[in-house]
């Protein structure tokens, strides 16, 4: 308390009171002091016995007295009273281990987790333990035995696994596809962010290339210049410039004029040379010495493998020079890495030099070596270079691996066969090559001389003198092959080959003496006869020898007539009947009667075969008996299913597919039909799956019939499946007849009845071939099924009505009213009224509808239109309409566009422009706002204004092609080509943007360029009607008639009904009757006026534009020059030329002809005009056409410099 501070209990003191309050508080520990050291003043008692008299706690545990225990503290009671089982059965006996029995772990006193045996702990789970089918070495089933019952299961599993892998294979990988391609857009790769830089580098010139910097040159830390020179000794620069050097006995170093250092010095005891020779008494030479390969010897001769002999002795085998002359080791015989030398030191590798000789191939200029003199230094007396010391270590060591590889038994470890592959190849062009022939010249002598009987060895040994030019030498060493190795064809053929025509005959006799059982040897020598009837004798001969060679036998029959060739095939197939071919070309050449025997009998020598019963069909097809041939095939499925053949649902196909090339029809939907369920899945989606994916396999491999076949069969078996029908009438629709088409939509709409889309198609079949009555009573039928349906009831109103049939198109519209109440019956109701120009009767309607359907912004915009149409205009009532209509309908943009078009026309720019600013403000994003509202400006006069809101369109819309390209034509002329960039970066494949871009290039005279970007809109986007008016528009002005024939020829078979101008003039009430070419002329007429009537049409072209057939439109147009001739006047073309005739009929080829082409065309055979000569002339033209103002320009200027003169 003096020093101010007071005592607070520990966590450990509070723990230590919270035990013992109790027992203070039940007085059972009396005054018991709680300082350490101290004794308490009363003890526990501990049981309800008493304790010994001289019982001393802890005494007979050697503790110290007294001794002070947890329970003398009052910590704990030293026995806790009885509870639980304890309680009631006693203590537990000796040994128990509480949940041991249950195998639990981790219990006090129990098992311990660690003092567990585990298993999988001693588990090896590394990499070498793993087995891909029993999984680790320490798996639960890897000691139990692997029967086979489990085999036969893992190969079911197995063929489970395939069949579900490939059940939606196509889907899975469809779908992968996409993910990857969704990923490339997200995330393009490298190579794609680069691809337009990578097409950039095809315009680079040379110069622009040489011209780029090297990266090194932009780094800002300088390139460490290399600080330390070595000094170039004199004598190299000496030798260098001597031009060459030359060792002992004259032989050249590889780099010639480059000698050993230090010339003329003699080395002391000890010394290394500047190359790190030492010469230590006697000059020891590291590995031996050699010069390099192809280098003379020292006496100028010139060893097989290039190794210098010191001395004038003979070469041994594999090129080592012997040091004393006319020594030389027997063939053959193997020398301790390297060649022994009498009386001499031993060398490091086991060269002996003789005793006080120089090193062969080194000389030390100047030195001298103990027991020889001193050499004295002569200006060529250099030794080897500097290349020398390496060049001989390389080469010496790659003739003593040489010769280790080569095994002690004598084999070769080189691959003869391989050899002759390069060897085909290998053409003599340097002195390399001269080296490397030798070489390998010497290393197939060692393999034939090693192992003489080794038939590819001789080969490549006569193939390699062959290829060096000598045949001569090459036929010697093939003539020993032969007698080596008599029974290797390969060898007699390869002889035969090398030896002269007049003298391969025998040579060939001689190897089917030899091998008189090779079928390659007698087909040979067969080949080498002239006459036909020597042929067939050698193969008649070889036949005795080897009557079951199949190759023989066709060989032979091909060479015979057909009597003959029917007897030796009777005798093949006796001694060959396991071949097909030879029993399916006797069923060929036989009768009817005898191949039905012969096919029988192949039947049963091959059960095996599916080709012999589809031929026995194709051979009942042949007779007309067509009931027999789905008879046999069906039996041929039974047979070969009881003989053990897996049915393969792929080669029954490929069988029906030749059987359809081949011209039998009726074989190959035969084998279709009994096939239809092999192979395929038992569930019905699986199946016709299957089934599609065939039919479409079949029609890319142009196999109709056979499409056709599966489609016919699956619809059998899946009557109801919509899908199967649909596919089944478009192939007919693209491949088929009429009568065949009508023959499938009659089939399917009596299996599928409630398919409104079937009833659809047979009607339309109907009333296109113009059969109306049949087309009204399919329709009648239909209606009987789906009384409710829209589709069918909009196809008999507009049925009628394309026959004006107008009321009765009336009373059908007032029915589908009250049974169907849909929109479009609605609309449909009132277009009919506003077509007849009934306006009064139409807004009734209108209303009546909308009271229906409020929210069908279709229907305001009519009611809108239909007050516009009104002569005079109800304008006001018509802005009224479509108020009331934007109030239902406030996310109708086109809603909003007609709103603003009827203020346009009442010229309130102003309330257009607040319209607009709504419209944007309820239609964020709409690029079509956007531009209407640049028109109301351009419309206005402001065109400061109009450039400023499409800058903002821009901005909000940066990838609308219809703002660029609104855009490109709002620029100036010099900015346009500029503005066109930037469009094409932003939208590079939108079809507006490249008819502006077209459009330029057509303003600038590049004619090619515009017709091939007009060409590129339309095949982008083939619905879009702008994209095909400009092109025929310009096609008009600068085009043939073949060119303007095809841009309405294909605008006609896109139907286009897109593009903001080419739907306000075609949307129009008198031309919704129109065909498609009469609104593509209507449009161009009132788009493109000009160049409509810069010069007049072609007759065809303008039948075309009237919307007549081609074909009629072509008759015609011929029909007209033809009355024309007749009347006396020649018929005159574009160019003012006379005109042939577009068609003359020819029976056969005449000569050519001018502008003509002679083929097989819509007319028939004959000469038809040449498309392509009348676009050369139109080019030349142009060309022409472009010189003369430039020609006219210099002309003019000439003038005037006279007039200055």
């Amino acid at each position: 308390e003096g020093a101010g501070w007071e005592w607070r209990p520990s966590a450990r003191d509070r723990l230590l009171y919270s035990r013992v309050r109790p027992q203070l508080l039940q007085g059972g520990l009396g005054a018991m002091s709680l300082l350490p050291g101290q004794a308490p003043t009363k003890r526990l008692r501990l049981d309800e016995t008493s304790k010994p008299l001289d019982y001393v706690g802890g005494i007979g545990r050697g503790a110290k007295v007294p001794m002070q225990t947890r329970a003398d503290m009052g910590l704990q009671p030293s026995a806790p009273p009885k509870r639980g089982t304890d309680a009631m059965f006693g203590n537990a006996p000796p040994g128990y281990v509480p949940g041991r029995g249950r195998g639990a772990t981790g219990f006090i006193g129990g098992v311990s987790r660690d003092e567990v045996d585990r298993d999988d702990d001693k588990a090896d789970l590394g990499d070498s333990n793993y087995d891909e089918f029993s999984g680790y070495g320490g798996s639960l089933f890897s000691n139990m035995e692997y029967d086979e019952e489990d085999k036969e299961a893992d190969v079911v599993y197995d063929r489970v696994d395939v069949k579900m892998d490939d059940r939606r294979r196509k889907q899975r990988e469809k779908k992968m596809r996409e993910q990857i391609r969704e990923l490339r857009a997200e995330k393009p790769t490298i190579q794609q962010q680069f691809a337009d830089l990578k097409r950039e580098l095809a315009t680079v010139s040379n110069e622009e290339w040489e011209g780029i910097p090297e990266a090194q040159e932009h780094l800002k830390v300088k390139q460490r210049k290399p600080s330390s020179f070595t000094p170039t000794p004199d004598a190299i620069l000496a030798g260098m410039g001597g031009g060459h050097s030359r060792s002992i006995g004259g032989a050249a170093t590889p780099l010639g004029g480059t000698g050993t250092p230090m010339g003329g010095f003699g080395t002391p005891m000890g010394l290394r040379t500047p190359m790190g020779l030492r010469t230590p008494m006697g000059l020891r030479t590291p590995m031996g010495l050699r010069t390099p390969t192809g280098m003379r010897s020292s006496l100028g001769m010139a060893t097989p493998m290039g190794m210098s002999t010191p001395m004038s002795g003979m070469g041994t085998p594999m090129g080592l020079g012997t040091p004393m002359g006319g020594m030389a080791t027997p063939m053959g015989m193997a020398t301790p890495m390297g060649m022994r030398t009498p009386m001499g030191m031993h060398t490091p590798m086991g060269m002996h030099t003789p005793m006080g000789m120089r090193t062969p191939g080194m000389r030390t200029p100047g030195m001298r070596t103990p027991g020889t003199p001193m050499t004295p230094h002569t200006p060529h007396s250099h030794g080897g270079s500097l290349n020398d010391l390496g060049e001989a270590r390389g080469t010496v060591l790659a003739v003593k691996l040489d010769r280790i590889m080569d095994s002690v038994t004598g084999q070769t470890v080189m691959d003869p066969k391989g050899y002759l592959t390069d060897l085909n190849a290998l053409q003599v062009q340097s002195d390399a090559d001269i080296s490397d022939i030798k070489k390998a010249r010497t290393l197939l002598k060692s393999v034939i001389t090693s192992n003489p009987k080794h038939g590819p060895g001789w080969i490549a040994a006569a193939r390699l003198e062959e290829v060096a030019g000598k045949v001569q030498s090459a036929r010697q060493l093939i003539a020993q092959g032969c007698k080596h190795c008599p029974n290797n064809e390969d060898v007699w053929l390869e002889a035969a080959r090398l030896e002269k025509p007049q003298s391969a005959k025998a040579v060939v006799a001689k190897a089917v003496k030899s091998l008189p059982h090779s079928v390659r040897l007698w087909i040979d020598a067969a080949n080498r006869e002239v006459d036909v009837q020597a042929k067939a004798r050698v193969l008649r001969k070889a036949l005795e020898f080897i009557p079951n060679s199949v190759r023989l036998w066709k060989e032979a029959v091909s060479l015979e007539d057909e009597v003959e060739a029917r007897v030796m095939l009777s005798r093949a197939v006796e001694c060959v009947p396991h071949s097909v071919e030879m029993w399916l070309a006797l069923a060929k050449l036989s009768s009817y009667k005898e191949a039905q025997k012969v096919l029988n009998e192949a039947r049963k020598h091959i059960p095996t075969s599916p080709v012999i019963w589809v031929t026995a069909a194709k051979l009942e097809e042949t007779q007309g008996n067509e009931k027999m041939v789905e008879l046999i095939l069906t039996r041929a499925i039974d047979s070969l299913a009881a003989n053990g053949v897996t049915p393969d649902r792929d080669m029954w196909l490929k069988q029906a597919e030749e059987a359809e090339k081949t011209g039998f029809i009726k074989t190959c939907q035969a084998i279709v039909k009994v096939t239809i369920k092999v192979g395929v899945d038992e569930d019905v989606k699986g199946m016709k799956q299957n089934w599609i994916q065939d039919a479409d396999a079949a029609i890319n491999r142009n196999s109709i019939e056979v499409a056709r076949a599966i489609y016919n069969n699956a619809v059998m078996h899946l009557k109801n499946k919509k899908k199967l029908w649909l596919r089944l009438a478009e192939l007919e629709t693209k491949y088929g007849t009429s009568e065949s088409l009508d023959n499938v939509l009659q089939r399917a709409v009596t299996y599928c009845p409630h398919a409104e889309i079937l009833w659809l198609m047979a009607a339309k079949q109907k009333w296109l071939r113009g059969d109306v009555a049949s087309a009204r009573r399919i329709l009648a039928e239909a209606f009987s099924h789906s009384k409710e349906s829209e589709a069918i009831h909009l196809a008999a109103v507009k049925l009628e009505s394309e026959n004006n049939e107008i009321q009765r198109s009336r009373l059908l519209l007032a029915r589908a009213r009250q049974q169907c109440n849909t929109p479009k019956v609605w609309m449909q109701s009132v277009q009919l009224e506003r077509e007849q120009g009934l306006f009064q009767q139409a807004l009734h309607l209108c209303e009546e509808g909308l009271k229906e359907h409020p929210n069908f912004a279709k229907m305001w915009m009519i009611g809108g239109q239909i007050y516009m149409e009104k002569s005079p205009p109800e304008l006001h009532e018509a802005a009224k309409f479509f108020e009331r209509g934007l109030q239902k309908c406030p996310r109708s943009v086109p809603l909003w566009l007609c709103s603003v078009e009827c203020e346009i026309r009442q010229q309130k720019y102003t309330k257009a422009r607040s319209l607009l600013e709504k419209a944007r403000l309820r239609n964020p994003g709409s690029d079509l706002l956007w531009i209407k509202g640049v028109e109301v400006e351009m419309l206005d006069g402001s065109e400061r204004l109009a450039h400023h809101l499409m800058s903002k369109a821009l901005q909000e819309c940066a990838t609308s092609g219809i703002l660029w390209a609104k855009a490109i034509e709002l620029e100036p002329k010099q900015g346009q080509n500029a503005k066109s960039v930037d469009a094409l970066k932003k939208c590079e494949n939108d079809a507006h943007v490249i008819i502006a871009v077209a459009k330029l290039f057509w303003r600038d005279n590049k004619m090619a360029k515009a017709r091939k970007w007009f060409n590129r809109a339309v095949t982008l986007n083939p619905r879009l009607g702008d994209a095909w008016g400009a092109y025929l528009a310009f096609e008009l002005e600068h085009g043939t008639a073949h060119e303007q024939r095809e841009v309405i020829r294909k605008c006609v078979d896109a139907e286009p009904n897109q593009g903001n101008d080419w739907n306000r003039i075609v949307k129009r009430v008198p031309n919704w009757r129109g065909k498609w070419a009469v609104k593509l002329k209507r449009f161009v007429e009132e788009t493109y006026a000009a160049e409509f009537n810069a010069k007049p049409l072609n007759r065809e072209v303008e039948l075309l534009l009237q919307g007549e057939d081609p074909y009629a439109a072509m008759a015609a147009a011929a029909e007209q020059e033809a009355a024309e001739k007749e009347e006396g006047g020649e018929v005159k073309d574009e160019d003012g030329g006379v005109k042939r005739e577009y068609f003359e009929p020819a029976s056969s080829f005449q000569g050519a002809r001018p502008g003509f082409a002679f083929k097989m065309g819509p007319r028939g055979l004959g000469y038809y005009r040449d498309a392509k000569q009348d676009m050369l002339k139109a080019e030349k033209k142009e060309k022409m056409e472009k010189q003369e103002p430039t020609v006219k320009e210099e002309e003019g200027k000439d003038d005037d410099k006279d007039k200055k003169k």
